[in-house]
């Protein structure tokens, strides 16, 4: 049992999971597959959310409810909701449980435990609990291995605590003033990262590579990075003309971006911030042409 629960017939907490989205769907699966009992998956009213909260509950063995008719039994409650719609949520489910005996978990990476504060002046232990992961649909990604940030009053977090470790994932503990940072640093990661892919992909139409072809050739290179940086790190995973320092190279790529300016910022940017973080030689050749492409682009014209 986790801390503070009482309910004697289970060895693990009884879940309901307010939101069937994608997060919630996966970890519904996740806690399911883990032994968890999954008593509601609950949603908003309207028809749509309704029938996805009620393809869930069949996968999961649980039932399946609006807001307004949620009667919340379960040990825990997550919310898996948009950052956006969780004290809202929050206040919707209030009066729909002893909140004294509940857990009440939510999973915005940006935000704080205190958007669950209608719920803990109620007498929930309260946390929030972010999966450092991506989730799209279909595609149900593995929680293990996943680290999860956690943040909250001291038994909010040793609950949550308690299912990171039953999904075999990796927990460690957040200050509520560096939510925003660490959700930051996510952007980066995942979504500013498949921004990068589609912006490669538009550079190999340059090339006459169709965007379906770009993405097949791009596996292998993509692929070995990552694996390099698993292993060595950023520093020796870098390579190509900037780690050489081959400044003509980088002028002809500046030139081939003249057709596709949005990505010539970009690369400039990119290319900036390599040299700010990034072994290279050439350093202040390379950040002269650069700061000449980039005037002259905030300029409308060409430069190099």
């Amino acid at each position: 049992m986790l801390p503070g629960m009482t309910r004697k017939q289970s060895a693990k907490p009884h879940i309901a999971i307010i939101g069937a989205g994608n997060l919630g769907a996966a970890l519904a699966v996740a806690l399911h597959d883990a032994g968890y009992v999954i008593d509601q998956i609950v949603s908003r009213a309207d028809s749509a959310s309704l029938q996805q909260a009620r393809r869930l509950a069949g996968e999961v063995g649980a039932a399946a409810s609006s807001v307004r008719q949620a009667q919340l039994k379960a040990d825990v409650v997550w919310f898996c909701v948009p950052d956006a719609a969780i004290a809202e949520a929050a206040e919707s489910v209030a009066d729909s449980g002893d909140w004294k005996r509940i857990v009440a978990l939510h999973s915005s990476g940006a935000l704080t435990s205190d958007e669950l504060d209608t719920l803990r002046r109620r007498g929930a232990a309260i946390a929030s609990v972010h999966p450092f992961m991506t989730f799209v649909r279909g595609s149900r990604p593995s929680l293990k291995g996943v680290p999860f940030a956690l943040e909250g009053d001291a038994r909010g977090v040793r609950a949550a605590r308690a299912i990171v470790r039953a999904l075999q994932g990796e927990s460690f503990s957040i200050r509520k003033v560096h939510k925003a940072a660490y959700h930051t640093w996510g952007m980066f990661s995942s979504p500013l990262f498949c921004a990068l892919l589609a912006a490669s992909e538009r550079v190999a139409a340059v090339a006459g590579v169709g965007r379906k072809a770009a993405r097949k050739r791009m596996l292998p290179i993509l692929q070995q990075t990552l694996t390099n940086y698993r292993r060595l790190g950023a520093g020796e995973s870098f390579s190509g003309p900037i780690a050489r320092g081959d400044v003509e190279t980088v002028k002809k790529h500046l030139e081939v971006l003249r057709s596709v300016p949005g990505e010539r910022e970009l690369y400039i940017t990119l290319a900036a911030a390599a040299l700010r973080e990034l072994p290279a030689k050439n350093r202040e050749a390379l950040r002269e042409v650069l700061r000449r492409n980039a005037k002259a682009l905030s300029h409308g014209g060409h430069g190099e």
